[in-house]
């Protein structure tokens, strides 16, 4: 089997060690026997249909999401990777990557930058600093990791939240609510990165991309996630 990894602007928004999710998805994959090719994608590229089995976004500053968010709607990515979704294909996006994905962003200066309204959410930029570890209950379990932002997040329909903030900030410091959860694609605030410490996550990513792809149910190999689970455990103890 083979699963592609599309990298959603990894020049341009890559802060607070996103690059290890992808890092993460491979070396789980390939550990399984799994061929993996990474597909880097930013505004000198271009996006198929079928190009990709997993996509990922990161986060970044103001300055970089303005140049993304103008790629996504003139290059026609916005709406390959809607329809892609649409179909299924898992993606993981976190932060200044998860705004664009709504409906907009407003930063502190300047107009509103359009996302692709795949989640039902929109993004203020606020002068509130949230910042710190965060554990959030989820339909995976409960998933760790790290958040630094500014933005304030705010889901138009609830039901669509990746989980409940037990530690932490969340979308918005207010409602409880992290993240958002549309079909196979995350949106959240959790950097860290976050798959090196939430296997299950990372595994279930793959599966979906596999199932999407051959049409057929997968079960994966178990791997040794000793260590793994210990540090998801620690973070849990400490912060949650």
């Amino acid at each position: 089997m083979k699963v592609t990894i599309g990298y959603l602007y990894g020049d341009l928004m890559n802060i607070y060690g996103d690059t290890g999710n992808i890092i993460t998805l491979k070396k789980r994959a390939e550990w399984r026997g799994i061929n993996v090719v990474v597909k880097n994608f930013s505004t000198a590229n271009i996006m198929k249909k079928n190009d990709v089995d997993i996509f990922f976004f990161g986060g970044g500053q103001d300055q970089q999401q303005s140049l993304v968010a103008s790629d996504l709607a003139s290059s026609g990515k916005g709406k390959i990777i809607k329809q892609e979704v649409e179909r299924g294909v898992p993606l993981l996006s976190v932060c200044g990557g998860y705004q664009l994905l709504g409906e907009y962003y407003k930063p502190h200066r300047g107009p509103k930058l359009p996302g692709i309204s795949l989640f039902p959410a929109y993004t203020v930029a606020s002068d509130d600093r949230m910042i710190g570890n965060i554990v959030v209950e989820t339909q995976f379990g409960k998933l760790v990791g790290f958040e630094n932002h500014s933005g304030k997040t705010y889901l138009k329909d609830g039901e669509y939240s990746l989980g409940i903030v037990i530690k932490g900030f969340g979308n918005n410091g207010a409602d409880t609510t992290e993240g958002c959860i549309y079909k196979n694609a995350i949106g959240c605030y959790m950097h860290g990165s976050l798959l090196p410490k939430n296997p299950i996550l990372a595994d279930w990513l793959i599966k979906k991309a596999l199932e999407v792809k051959y049409g057929k149910e997968i079960n994966l190999e178990p791997l040794d996630d000793d260590f793994e689970l210990l540090a998801h455990q620690q973070a849990i103890s400490r912060f949650g």
